[in-house]
This record gives C-alpha cells, sequence and structure tokens, in this order.
C-alpha cells in the first residue's frame, strides 16, 4: 500500500515540516541509517549475528498506511500588530522573525491553532496591543496551547509584556467564547528582551492555570512551565522502551535524573510493585509538581523527588553509600557533563538507560560511560518529530 502524502501552502516558508514530501516509510529509513552511521563503532557491542535493522529499531508512528498527523498536543504564535488594529500570528519563517499566517496546521492536535487564533480575536476585539519586538513595547506577545492526549483538558498560557492585563475578565470571557474547549488559561510575564517565549512569573486565570494528562495510565498535573513531551503517542512508546531496558524488578532503586515532574519514574513505578525511585531535578516548581503527580497516583510512598543538582546528589549518595540498580537519565539538547557521567559511574548502577533528544550528544556522552565499565546493550529510535530530521533515542547499557 502507498503512502498518503500531503501538502501545506505554507510549507515552504514555515519550514518545520522539511520532509512533509518526503514518504514516511522513507523518512524513517532515513533517521535510523543516521543514527546507524553515528553508532556504528560501537555497535560491535550488539548481538553480531542480527542484521543492523534488529539491531537497531526505529519505532514509528502507527498510520496505517496514512502519513502522521495530529500528533504534536503543544503549539505556540508569537503577536505583532497588523494593519487597522489588526493583530498578527501564526509561525515565524525559518531563520527570521517574520511571521507567515497559518489558520490550521497539519502536524497539531486538531482545534490547537484555531485556540490561538482566539486569543488574537479577544485581543482585537478589547483593543489589546501586540507586542512590538523592535520596540519592546505593547502587551501580547505570545500564546501556548497544550491539547490534552488521554483527557479532554486544554491549558491555554498567554505570554505578556507585563503583569497587568486591561479588562482582564473580559479578556478571558472573550476567549472563552471562541474557543470553549479551553479549560484552564494562565498569564505568563516575560519582559525580557530574549528570544525565549516564556518568562519566571506565572498566574492563573481560569481554570486553576493547569491541566491533567495520562501517559501510560498514569495520571501527570502539568502548568505552563512544565516539561511534557510534544508528541504523547509516541512518548510512551518511549518510556515503553527505556521501561522494559532498564529490567525492572520490585525490589530495586532507581535514580531518575533529569526527572522534571516525574514522568518517567512515576511511569516506571507504576508499571513494579515494590520499585522504589528517586527522582532528582534542581527547578523547584518541578519538584513540587512530580511530588503531588506521586500522590495524585498513590506512589507518594515509593518515589521521592529531590529538588538538588543532581551531579551533587549523586556524590552524596555514593559518600553515604547509598546504591541505586538502575539510573534513568534524560537531559537536555545538550547533553549531559563529564561531571554527571563520572557522578553516575561512581554509583556502579546495573544498567543506565540514557534518553536522548539529541543523538550527537548523546554518542559523545556514551563514549564516557563505556570507558567507565559499561557496555551497549541496546539502541532503539522512536520517531518522535515525523517531517522532520529529528528522532529521540534509548540506549541500555549494562555493566561489564
Amino acid at each position: 500500500m502507498g503512502f498518503r502524502t500531503y501538502t501545506c501552502p505554507i510549507a515552504r516558508s514555515c519550514g518545520g515540516c522539511e520532509w512533509l514530501a518526503v514518504p514516511y516509510p522513507i523518512q524513517l529509513r532515513r533517521k535510523r541509517e543516521a543514527i546507524v552511521e553515528l553508532f556504528s563503532d560501537v555497535l560491535a557491542e550488539l548481538p553480531t549475528s542480527e542484521t543492523r535493522e534488529r539491531q537497531v529499531p526505529i519505532h514509528g508512528m502507527d498510520v496505517d498506511g496514512m502519513e502522521p498527523v495530529h500528533f504534536r498536543h503543544k503549539a505556540a504564535t508569537p503577536f505583532a500588530p497588523g494593519s487597522r488594529g489588526a493583530m498578527r500570528s501564526g509561525f515565524y519563517a525559518r531563520g527570521t522573525h517574520r511571521i507567515v499566517p497559518c489558520a490550521d496546521c497539519l502536524v497539531e492536535a486538531p482545534g490547537a491553532r484555531r485556540v490561538l487564533s482566539a486569543v488574537a480575536r479577544a485581543a482585537e476585539e478589547l483593543r489589546i496591543p501586540a507586542y512590538e519586538e523592535d520596540r519592546g513595547r505593547g502587551l501580547l506577545r505570545h500564546a501556548v496551547v497544550r491539547m490534552g492526549f488521554a483527557t479532554n483538558d486544554c491549558l491555554l498560557t498567554v505570554v505578556t509584556n507585563g503583569r497587568g492585563i486591561a479588562r482582564e475578565r473580559e479578556f478571558v470571557q472573550h476567549i472563552l467564547a471562541h474557543a470553549p474547549e479551553v479549560t484552564a488559561i494562565a498569564q505568563n510575564v516575560n519582559q525580557r528582551r530574549t528570544n525565549a517565549i516564556l518568562g519566571r512569573e506565572t498566574l492563573a486565570l481560569y481554570g486553576g492555570g493547569h491541566m491533567v494528562d495520562q501517559l501510560l495510565d498514569v495520571s501527570f498535573e502539568i502548568g505552563p512551565t512544565s516539561f511534557y513531551q510534544t508528541n504523547p503517542a509516541q512518548t510512551e512508546v518511549l518510556y515503553d522502551l527505556a521501561i522494559r531496558g532498564a529490567g525492572l524488578e520490585g525490589g530495586m532503586r532507581v535514580l531518575d535524573a533529569y526527572c522534571g515532574i516525574g514522568t518517567i519514574g512515576l511511569c516506571a513505578a507504576s508499571r513494579v510493585d515494590g520499585l522504589r525511585v528517586v527522582g532528582v531535578e534542581q527547578v523547584e516548581g518541578a519538584v513540587a509538581d512530580a511530588r503531588a503527580n506521586a500522590a495524585r497516583n498513590g506512589l507518594g510512598e515509593r518515589c521521592r523527588f529531590i529538588c538538588a543538582d543532581a551531579t551533587a546528589y549523586m556524590r552524596d549518595a555514593r559518600r553515604d553509600c547509598l546504591g541505586f540498580d538502575v539510573v534513568l537519565m534524560d537531559p537536555p539538547r545538550a547533553g549531559s557533563t563529564p561531571e554527571f557521567l563520572h557522578g553516575v559511574l561512581g554509583l556502579v548502577p546495573e544498567r543506565v538507560v540514557y534518553i536522548s533528544c539529541n543523538p550527537v550528544t548523546q554518542r559523545r556522552d556514551v563514549d564516557v560511560l563505556m570507558a567507565g565499565g559499561y557496555r551497549l546493550e541496546s539502541l532503539d529510535v522512536v520517531d518522535m518529530f515525523p517531517h522532520t530530521k529529528h528522532a529521540e533515542t534509548v540506549a541500555v547499557l549494562r555493566r561489564r
């Protein structure tokens, strides 16, 4: 069966889906081949009797002969002044801050772009000014929406250049009139001259300013600044691979480094009775969310979350003879650090499960772990972002 492909009227100017015209099976083959080439000199660690396809499997979206669409459950738009009081929204053209209008997007969850457009309409009706980037004035900077994957919740975050919103209550009512599916609205304040969308202060405007969603039957409360994967369907695939690769059993102790709001650690604990998880994260708000999520799922007694630098925590854990059977790590795109990796080696866990959104930095870090006495046991590729060159990987390393 041939794959049905799609066209997008703004594909060239937006640039977000650079492989949209490439049939999905070819996208998957290219991504797997790129990972095989990147890790080619360490794949000898894997069973030599298997083909490269079986050694390094790629897990694409289950699309039944169709190109993947509507998989991104998080969407955002910048705002800028238009003519005659109108407000411009959409996407930044690649490499610029020129806004490309967009009424709907193939890869975003249904209704996401409509919610973002509702913010622009409400602002126009109430004459709330858009932010002027070159002058640093105006109020409305961005809007970010997150649509529930396993729930009907919808969290909208409005980013403003200052705290005060004139006619705030009416603004909320106008948004809800245009987008009644919204279940919570938050205001994020960002007055910095920066490309970063979100600032440090967040206020609830409606519905408590947060939403609830589920991954692998575990419930999570998510706020405007929470890290939560954009493609939840593939996140379940990613986490399932990591949990199975860890070889978890009841009574084991797991360190979940870079734990965020506790997603993977809590999913692991819910799967394995008697598993004990310690999550470490240096963002205080994320740790508070992780603790609340543990309590929400009845896992508070087995899952403990600590606000600390993970490297410092591992140093102290080694000094205090606190052992861990498995270390789960999911660092940012820059990868880990030599200090962190040597901290992992100092704990001497049986397995290290390394989830990465940047296989290049993961490949660099794997060298450090292998030099410290670990061997590569499995390597899987997960297609989190169809129609792009990006892929995520799960590397499982076992102590020799």
